[in-house]
């Protein structure tokens, strides 16, 4: 019975592309933010399937280590979305900016644009989500990976290309009912087929029900510096930008972490599940697809699978089309001072370019966790005190920015390729990185005179 389920779900899949494109195209505004119209039950929806694409690397990071995935996968989020939401969401949303380039090019100028606009690029590349969706196709299928990675790429972003944002949402609402559909029997039919905690203290090893996962404190702690990205997460921004108020761009978020933590209660479950009755899985990625196929029956295995497939393509489509938008409007069209309009092409055709280095990382990383990691290593400390700034009236140069941005990510990166064995000196590249853009920063900036 999966193939059927998927079938009905690509089927609705190209029911939209078909759809979109009798559509006329729209403006810049519309294309982007969706005329800055999100209702509250549409900006929640689509921004709670849109940052949990990570949906296997949940899996693999909780069949690895156990119910210390909470707390490097769901606490340091909640506490960041939260800063996000009362400090940042209703600043997001008065801005006039359709873009996080547009706000580093009005507070630091065009180069400081440009640099966050490359960065961004590479940030939301959705390259572990591809992965993710080659794994589900490979799983289902026994075709390459190379395979289920080129054409679950192809199908997450043909509707994009015609419908742009508007198009991103429609589907994230289906696919945010799908996303707990799956968990939410799965996770009852483990608890009823093999029972509860005391199942689990018998069947896990010690270290999965310990805090730290047995890796120690800085391997978990990384993860909150980590989650630091949540606060120059372009989807965050992008949804408020889009947001038809003040109010639904923070209540919206509030809403989402609530959503969130629920549906990490059944992830983290089910991870623990997937170790203790499939200790000698060969792949951990594969941890909830191996669990749904161990335990449930056919229809609602196709159930699962179809949610599974629908919470990673919710965050492809997302991110692929953030990463057009900052390809082809910020950083081609941005350098070559195209109007709105213009760049609007540029993006459309930028989007192929981001579904192929999506690939292309994708088929060279391997590891979701990898990829996560390094990703969030690199590009936090390159953001996050720039755009922490540019929300208040604290003034920094702008030359010292641009600066600042290259040379924190640079020792970040190199930090990051020195260490290939591990951290490089036992300490993870985002500390070194946080600590010179906040050396050069800090000193150079002064309070602000603008009202």
């Amino acid at each position: 019975m999966t193939q059927p389920a998927v079938l009905v779900y690509v089927l609705f899949l190209l029911f939209v592309v078909l759809r979109l494109f009798r559509a006329p195209t729209g403006n810049a505004l519309d294309y982007i933010v969706a005329g800055r119209r999100l209702t509250l039950p549409a900006f929640t929806a689509s921004l709670v399937s849109t940052w949990y694409g990570g949906i296997l690397g949940v899996g693999e990071y909780g069949w690895s280590h156990g119910v210390s995935n909470w707390l490097v996968f769901g606490v340091p989020y909640y506490l960041y979305a939260g800063v996000f939401a009362l400090w940042l969401a209703r600043k997001a949303r008065r801005s006039d900016v359709l873009t996080v380039p547009d706000m580093l090019e009005r507070r630091y100028g065009r180069p400081a644009a440009l640099v966050g606009a490359v960065v961004i690029f590479v940030m939301t590349a959705p390259a572990a989500y591809v992965l993710m969706l080659g794994v589900m196709v490979s799983f289902a299928t026994g075709w390459p990976l190379w395979v289920g990675v080129v054409l679950g790429t192809a199908l997450s972003t043909a509707y994009v290309f015609r419908g742009g944002l508007k198009a991103v949402v429609a589907t994230d609402m289906v696919q945010f009912v799908l996303m707990f559909v799956g968990f939410l029997v799965l996770v009852p039919v483990c608890v009823s087929k093999f029972g509860g905690w005391e199942f689990l203290k018998a069947n896990l090893p010690e270290a999965h029900l310990s805090w730290d996962g047995g890796l120690g404190f800085q391997a978990v702690a990384v993860w909150y510096v980590i989650a630091m990205s949540t606060l120059v997460e372009p989807a965050f921004y992008q949804r408020c930008y889009a947001a038809r108020s003040d109010n639904v761009a923070r209540g919206g978020i509030l809403l989402a972490i609530g959503f969130w933590i629920v549906f990490d209660f059944l992830t983290t479950t089910a991870g623990l599940y997937a170790r203790a009755l499939l200790p000698d899985l060969a792949n951990p990625v594969q941890a909830f697809p191996a669990l749904a196929a161990h335990v449930l029956p056919g229809f609602w295995q196709g159930m699962f699978t179809v949610g599974l497939l629908a919470t990673i393509m919710s965050t492809v489509d997302s991110y692929a089309f953030l990463g057009a938008v900052t390809l082809g409007r910020d950083v081609i069209g941005r350098w070559r001072g195209s109007d709105e309009e213009a760049s609007l092409s540029l993006v459309r055709w930028a989007l192929v370019g981001t579904a192929v280095l999506a690939v292309a990382l994708a088929l060279m990383a391997g590891s979701v966790i990898t990829l996560w990691k390094s990703l969030g290593s690199v590009g936090t400390p390159v953001l996050l005190v720039p755009l922490a700034a540019a929300h208040t009236r604290w003034h920094l140069p702008g030359r010292r920015v641009v600066i600042a941005m290259v040379t924190s990510g640079m020792v970040a990166g190199s930090w990051l390729a020195l260490g290939r064995g591990g951290p490089w000196l036992g300490v993870e590249a985002v500390f070194p990185g946080l600590f010179v853009s906040v050396a050069m920063l800090v000193t150079a900036g002064g309070r602000s005179t603008q009202k």
